[in-house]
């Protein structure tokens, strides 16, 4: 399995403690996996960020719980304003 840097921005920084992270995926590198881990390790703060945020994957910006392809994923916040 590979590992993928999770990297942490504004609140959802705030939510997690930090600003990055490793996580090795127990089996497919989903969004939707990446979500429920984070979700376990950082509580409802990170639940709060990831019901409304968006996920980076390698510079994509993705909403889906589809599959991981790259090796950093960034976790974004809701951006105020446009």
């Amino acid at each position: 399995m590979s590992v993928i840097t999770v990297r942490f921005f504004a609140g959802a920084a705030e939510a997690a403690g930090r600003d990055e992270e490793q996580w090795t995926p127990p089996a497919a590198a989903t969004l939707d996996a990446l979500r429920a881990e984070l979700a376990e390790r950082h509580g409802e703060a990170m639940r709060r960020v990831l019901r409304s945020g968006s996920f980076l994957v390698d510079g994509t910006v993705r909403r889906d719980g589809g599959e991981i392809r790259g090796a950093v994923v960034d976790v974004l916040p809701p951006f105020a304003g446009g």
